[in-house]
């Protein structure tokens, strides 16, 4: 995937991110929905992350090399 492309992606999960965490009300969650989008939240922003940065170059490697 080219560096373009990542960011691009990378992006868009930011912004899942920020929608999802909007949902979520402000203090302690009290319920099962509200644990649900909170992993919701740090997943998108795993990928994120995932997508952005690369780290163990899992995203640029060709998938059958």
């Amino acid at each position: 995937m080219q560096r373009r492309q990542r960011l691009i992606v990378g992006v868009i999960w930011i912004v899942v991110a920020a929608l999802m965490a909007l949902t979520v009300g402000i203090g302690v969650p009290s319920s099962v929905g509200d644990l649900a989008r909170l992993f919701v939240v740090a997943l998108a922003l795993f990928l994120a992350v995932l997508y952005l940065l690369d780290p163990w170059g899992v995203i640029s490697r060709k998938p059958f090399e």
